[in-house]
C-alpha cells in the first residue's frame, strides 16, 4: 500500500527529531553539560526489626594516629558502650569502653548513640569487632601507613534512588577512606530520616572510615523551638575534632598515610576573630610536608562556581580563608552544595595560578532536590570541566609528588569515567611556589 503524504510527513518529522536529538547529545557531551534525568524519589527503607540491644547504624571514623572510632545506636539504653575486637574472626583479644548519649528534637527522642575509640591499631590490617557485648560481628580494614592511598569522595548524598546507585558504585571501589563535604541525610528536621540514612549507609560505613563535615542541611535550627544547631549531626557523627585540637565537631583535621586533611565548616564562624580561623592557623603551622606531602581541604559551599545555583554563597569564607590555604600550599579543595560536578584549574583570587589549589565541586551524590543544570555562559576560563549529573569521585595519591583524580558519572546505573586529571603536589614544586 503506498504511503500517504501525511504519513510520510510524520515519518520525516520523527527522523528529523531523532537526528536533532542525536546532535544535541553529542554537543552536550562534548561541552561537559550532560544533564541527567529527573531526580529519583526518596527511598523507603523498612524498619529494622533487630533486637533492642543489637547495634544499628554502625559507622566508623579515624581517631588520632592509630585509632578508630566505632559509632552505633541501640534502642535499649542499658547496653554498654564497649567494643571487643581482634585480628582473627570470632576471637576478640582486646576491648575498649566509650561513651553514650541521646538527644531530643521537638517530640523526637533518639536511641542511645554510642562512641568508642579502639586502638592502637596496625595499619593495613583487617580487624573483626563486636559492639555492645553482643550482636553480629563486623570487620574493617585500617588505611595504609604509607602511600599509595585511595579516597572515595562524594557530597550531598541524601537517600534517593540515585543515592543507592552511588553507594553501589562506591562498594565496587577499593578505597581506604571516604570523604564527604557535607549534606548527609537530608533529614531536614525529620529525625527519623537520620535513622534511615544510618541504616542505608551502614553496609559501607562500618567497613571503611567515613570522614564527614557539615552542610546546610545539617543545621536544623528552628527559631523559638530548636535553639541549638547541628543537634543530630553532632550527636550521631562525632569526628576527631578533639584529637586535632579543635574546639568544635564542625571543623577538624586528620592525617592518614601521606596526607593532611582539613575538614572545614562552611556553617561555623570563619572570620579572622573566629575559633575556626584561629584553629586553622595553628593547625596549618604544625603541618610537616615532609611527612604529609599532600594537603587537602573540604568545605561545603564552593569558593569557585560557574553554576547559577548557590552563586556567591562561599564568597565570605573564601575572602577570610583563601590566603591561609594558599600560603600553606593546599593542593586540592573539595566542595559540595551545588548539585552538579565542576572542576577548576589551579586558582587563587579568581585567577589561574600554578601555585593555587585545584577546586572541585562534587555535590552530586544523589540528593532529593535534583540537579543544578544551569551554568554561566560562556564558561569561565577557570572552569575546566562541568556537568550536571549524579556521580562520585576517586582521589588516589600514588606517591609524594603525583595523584590522580577521577570523576564517574552515574549513567544508567553504571559508573562511567567522565573526567580525570593528574595532580602534582605543591610541596614537590616548592622552589617555584
Amino acid at each position: 500500500m503506498p504511503t500517504s503524504p501525511v504519513s510520510s510527513y510524520r515519518m520525516n518529522l520523527r527522523s528529523l527529531h531523532f537526528c536533532l536529538l542525536c546532535i544535541l547529545i553529542v554537543i552536550s557531551h562534548g561541552y561537559g553539560s550532560y544533564v541527567r534525568p529527573l531526580p529519583r524519589s526518596t527511598l523507603s527503607l523498612p524498619f529494622d526489626r533487630k533486637s533492642s540491644t543489637d547495634p544499628q547504624q554502625v559507622h566508623i571514623s579515624l581517631s588520632g594516629s592509630n585509632g578508630m572510632r566505632i559509632s552505633w545506636m541501640t534502642s535499649d539504653d542499658s547496653v554498654s558502650s564497649i567494643v571487643e575486637y581482634g585480628t582473627t574472626s570470632g576471637k576478640y583479644t582486646s576491648s575498649a569502653k566509650g561513651e553514650n548519649t541521646n538527644y531530643r528534637y521537638l517530640l523526637y527522642k533518639s536511641a542511645s548513640v554510642h562512641h568508642v575509640v579502639i586502638g592502637p591499631l596496625e595499619a593495613g590490617t583487617i580487624y573483626y569487632y563486636r559492639c555492645g557485648g553482643n550482636g553480629p560481628q563486623y570487620s574493617f580494614k585500617t588505611p595504609p601507613a604509607q602511600l599509595p592511598i585511595a579516597f572515595a569522595v562524594v557530597g550531598d548524598l541524601g537517600q534517593t534512588g540515585w543515592t543507592s546507585s552511588t553507594l553501589q558504585h562506591l562498594q565496587q571501589m577499593n578505597y581506604d577512606v571516604l570523604l564527604l563535604p557535607g549534606d548527609l541525610s537530608y533529614a531536614d528536621y525529620k529525625q527519623s530520616l537520620w535513622d534511615s540514612f544510618g541504616r542505608l549507609v551502614e553496609p559501607l560505613a562500618r567497613c571503611r572510615p567515613w570522614m564527614v563535615t557539615q552542610g546546610n542541611h545539617e543545621v536544623e535550627k528552628i527559631p523559638l523551638l530548636v535553639s541549638t544547631a547541628f543537634k543530630a549531626y553532632n550527636a550521631r557523627w562525632k569526628m576527631p575534632y578533639q584529637e586535632s585540637g579543635s574546639p568544635s565537631n564542625l571543623f577538624y583535621s586528620f592525617e592518614v598515610a601521606g596526607a593532611h586533611i582539613l575538614m572545614l565548616g562552611s556553617y561555623a564562624e570563619f572570620g579572622t576573630d573566629s575559633d575556626q580561623y584561629k584553629w586553622l592557623q595553628g593547625d596549618l603551622s604544625r603541618v610537616n610536608r615532609r611527612q604529609t606531602p599532600w594537603l587537602i581541604a573540604l568545605i561545603h559551599a564552593p569558593w569557585y562556581n560557574t553554576n547559577s545555583a548557590h552563586q556567591g554563597e562561599g564568597d565570605d569564607m573564601k575572602e577570610a580563608m583563601e590566603q591561609l590555604l594558599h600560603d600553606a600550599k593546599v593542593d586540592i579543595v573539595f566542595a559540595g552544595h551545588v548539585h552538579a560536578y565542576e572542576r577548576f584549574t589551579q586558582v587563587f583570587k579568581n585567577q589561574a595560578n600554578p601555585c593555587g589549589s585545584v577546586h572541585i565541586t562534587i555535590g552530586d551524590g544523589g540528593n532529593r532536590e535534583g540537579l543544578a543544570s544551569n551554568y554561566e555562559d560562556p564558561p569561565s576560563g577557570l572552569s575546566v570541566f562541568r556537568e550536571a549529573s549524579f556521580g562520585h569521585g576517586e582521589f588516589v595519591i600514588y606517591n609524594a609528588t603525583h595523584a590522580h583524580w577521577t570523576w564517574r558519572r552515574n549513567q544508567d546505573d553504571e559508573p562511567v569515567v567522565s573526567d580525570d586529571v593528574w595532580i602534582h603536589s605543591l610541596a614537590s614544586v616548592s622552589n617555584s611556589c
